[in-house]
């Protein structure tokens, strides 16, 4: 294959600029794709060129295939990056890439299409000694023979759509009166969702926690992994706050686990990157969840212990390249936490909190690493996900790592919408992950707004505080120069930082 010149990125926010950076440093040019609301974010003022696709919905922007070729063509571009999200996962979309003589920054089509239909997946599964949880191996087409399997393997059971992910189309269910109206339920969800209502059944797992591994193929037949995730903080079946290496993880478990995840990578002929997601439970057995085909929002926690840039080896795969190293010579080094900041309201169902950041604030210092997608005066749009950054760090320790992010998210600061900092402090203060002992259902669990109270109380008393020492100075002072006095709008916007 021939070496990139120039990489159309077909997405938006900080992966956008990620994927810019490293194209930069690997001296290839960049173009930019977006959205009339996005026509002065960070990923098109990074890019050496950006062209206008659409509206501000994504079926009119990022989700339109045929005008994304038509830029790249325009532009001159000769790859594509999906990013995540939008069409990373799109089969249709690799394949008209390939028929348009343009390099698909990814996996191939039929990967991309027996990874992401989760009974496909399961029936490749069955083909392996990879794990999964019992139940039905394909869709289900007879409800009543569905529910005897249930029955079989015990309650609870989960509903899950075949062709989803995210969390919809999911039911959980706890005995068998449940079971046919949660079916309906699930059909109905995953038809809105993604127009298939196909859905399976599966064991529920007691005290689950989430673990992934990345991995990473080539065309030349070379499968590694680079160690595993945690993931199992999460709100709606989707991630917050991550963490490398698990804090439950012998070196026994890790061999047979990243074993398990290169079998499933070979088992789809995979190329690139990608991520083969593992349920563990509370007996320590692990079962292959899905695969997703695409590079993961978490993946700085891997580059960070491994010090590999996999956006780059990314490329350089799809260039034709080989591995540059194997399995053996992949080391892991410290520990590194990945909090994702959200325009959310965890005090409300963590719903989004959309509007204006008058104020954003990075922190930093050692072993700190923000990807951001958003500026400070820009606005937080209800139309894509409210994901303002990924903070990370890392230290040389697991303990080390989650005070050095609890630092950084004191220094954070944001205004004008809610986000998930006070979440994140929670948690991470939290005795039972500081201890590692934790699962997925670590917020219904542990998580309560009142609980979080704390973290706003104690900061807000430190601004009111300071607010008033300094209005008080001012008072004292018989001539007040101007620009000193502080208003009221200042103080809310002092509020909303805490907010």
């Amino acid at each position: 294959m021939a070496s990139i010149k120039k990489v159309l990125i077909a997405n938006r926010g900080e992966i956008a600029v990620r994927v810019i950076r490293s194209c930069r440093e690997k001296g290839i040019e960049t173009v930019s794709v977006y959205s009339t609301p996005d026509k002065t974010a960070p990923h098109v003022l990074a890019a050496d060129e950006s062209y206008h696709i659409g509206e501000a919905a994504s079926s009119e922007s990022y989700l339109k295939m045929e005008k994304i070729i038509e830029v790249a063509k325009e532009s001159g571009a000769d790859a594509i990056h999906p990013g995540y999200g939008f069409l990373s996962e799109n089969a249709t979309f690799a394949n008209l890439c390939e028929e348009n003589d343009i390099n698909f920054i990814g996996p191939t089509a039929y990967a991309i299409e027996m990874m992401g239909d989760k009974t496909k997946a399961r029936e490749l599964m069955a083909k392996t000694d990879v794990p999964f949880p019992p139940g039905t191996e394909s869709a289900m087409e007879d409800i009543q023979e569905a529910k005897k399997i249930a029955k079989e393997i015990g309650y609870p059971v989960l509903i899950k759509a075949a062709a989803g992910g995210g969390g919809k189309g999911m039911r959980i269910v706890h005995n068998e009166d449940l079971f046919e109206g949660s079916v309906k339920a699930a059909k109905s969800e995953a038809r809105s969702a993604f127009g298939d209502d196909r859905v399976f059944v599966e064991k529920y797992l007691e005290e689950p926690r989430h673990i992934e591994f990345q991995v990473f193929a080539d065309t030349h037949g070379n499968v590694v992994h680079m160690f595993e995730r945690e993931c199992s903080v999460q709100r709606r079946h989707q991630k917050v706050i991550e963490e490398a290496p698990s804090a439950i993880m012998t070196d026994e478990l890790r061999k047979q686990m990243g074993d398990a995840a290169c079998t499933v990578a070979k088992s789809c002929n995979y190329v690139g990157a990608g991520t083969v997601e593992f349920l563990v439970d509370k007996y320590m057995n692990f079962y292959f969840l899905e695969m997703n085909t695409r590079l993961q929002v978490e993946h700085p926690v891997t580059e960070l212990i491994t010090g590999l840039d996999l956006v780059s080896l990314q490329i350089d795969v799809a260039e034709g390249k080989e591995l540059p190293f194997k399995q053996e010579d992949i080391k892991k080094r410290g520990h590194a936490v990945e909090c994702r900041i959200y325009a959310e309201d965890p005090s409300n169902k963590f719903l989004p909190s959309t509007g204006t950041l008058h104020r954003h604030r990075i922190p930093a210092g050692p072993g700190i690493r923000v990807d951001a997608g958003i500026e400070e005066g820009q606005d937080v749009s209800i139309y894509y996900d409210p994901m303002i950054s990924k903070l990370c760090t890392f230290a040389n320790d697991r303990e080390k790592a989650i005070d050095r992010m609890l630092r950084a998210l004191d220094e954070y600061e944001i205004s004008g919408v809610r986000t998930t900092i006070p979440f994140c402090q929670f948690t991470l203060k939290h005795e039972k992950f500081r201890e590692g002992q934790y699962d997925t259902h670590f917020v219904p669990d542990h998580f309560t707004p009142e609980n979080m109270s704390d973290f706003t109380d104690k900061k807000l008393a430190a601004i009111v505080s300071s607010v008033l020492r300094f209005r008080d100075e001012q008072s004292s002072t018989k001539s007040k120069p101007s620009g000193t006095v502080i208003e009221e709008s200042v103080w809310w916007e002092k509020r909303k930082a805490v907010q």
